[in-house]
């Protein structure tokens, strides 16, 4: 299987088949991202493809599930999917479910008909980075689209049939825009209703526009606790049917959450922990990571 560059993949997709079939990012913008800023985006073509799912299926795997990279597959043009997921289905008869991430603007450019047939063509899952509902850290990141944007994106995945996964970062608004960043974050996640949230905490990169700024003093990271507290209010905020994690590497504290029947019990747990203030409670900073 050949790869361009570093490839990443959702937690959840860690016994997929990662088929890469765009290379990097057509956006490429968002401050706090190092992962495609080495790569030009471009679209693979079909024949890198097909010689991929080619040899994959050659090697006698019985895959179920497929994850296409890379940072936003769904940009690819709709008769490009459509052939690649009819020949993942002729080659992979075993296959159950395709994932892909996508941002607003790619879900935006597809019709509703579209995303159906798509779904009906095996895709089960889309990976939505919404980061914020705050629409002044949305810029300053330079996200690239709006509260809006996010929340329409959202809504017609969901309404194809297609299972949404979303991710928030906490921290991203830093200590002056925290509070504001987790009220309007749960907002967009009650009105969106995901399936699936996980909560990330931002960790700054060398090389990234956010690690300039945090140099130059313009970003200030919220501090360990001040980010249970993020962490808290979004949650408090948060009215949806699905799970909500926090349990990624970048996690100071590991939840999961079973909305809306266990959010109480989360509450409580949170405000055990800033109650006692306990480092020892917290994942520690050397074993956090991206």
């Amino acid at each position: 299987m050949k790869y361009e560059g570093i490839i990443i993949r959702p937690p959840s997709e860690a016994e997929s088949l990662i088929l890469q079939i765009t290379v990097g990012c057509s956006h490429n913008r968002c401050t706090f991202c190092p992962t495609y800023k080495a790569k030009r985006f471009r679209i693979k073509t079909f024949e890198e493809i097909k010689d991929a799912i080619d040899e994959a299926a050659q090697c006698g795997w019985a895959i179920e599930r497929v994850f296409l990279a890379d940072g936003d597959a769904l940009i690819v043009p709709q008769p490009r999917l459509m052939e690649i997921m009819s020949y993942l289905k002729e080659k992979l008869p075993r296959l159950r479910r395709v994932g892909m991430y996508a941002n607003a603007k790619g879900i935006l450019k597809k019709t509703q008909d579209e995303l159906r047939e798509l779904k009906e063509a095996g895709l089960g899952i889309i990976y939505l980075g919404v980061e914020s509902g705050d629409q002044e850290v949305l810029e300053r990141v330079k996200k690239g689209t709006t509260y809006e944007k996010l929340l329409q994106a959202g809504r017609m995945v969901k309404e194809a049939g297609i299972k949404l996964s979303v991710t928030v970062l906490l921290g991203i608004g830093g200590r002056e825009r925290s509070r504001e960043h987790a009220v309007a974050t749960g907002r967009i996640l009650t009105e969106m209703d995901p399936n699936y949230v996980g909560a990330l905490s931002v960790m700054i990169v060398p090389g990234t526009p956010l690690y300039e700024e945090q140099a130059q003093g313009r970003f200030v990271l919220p501090g360990p606790f001040e980010m249970i507290e993020e962490l808290r209010t979004m949650l408090t905020q948060t009215d949806m049917h699905g799970l909500f994690f926090s349990n990624h590497a970048s996690n100071y504290l590991a939840l999961k959450v079973r909305m809306p029947k266990d959010k109480g019990d989360a509450l409580r747990l949170i405000d055990e922990v800033l109650a006692k203030r306990d480092p020892a409670l917290l994942r520690p900073d050397f074993i956090r990571a991206l």
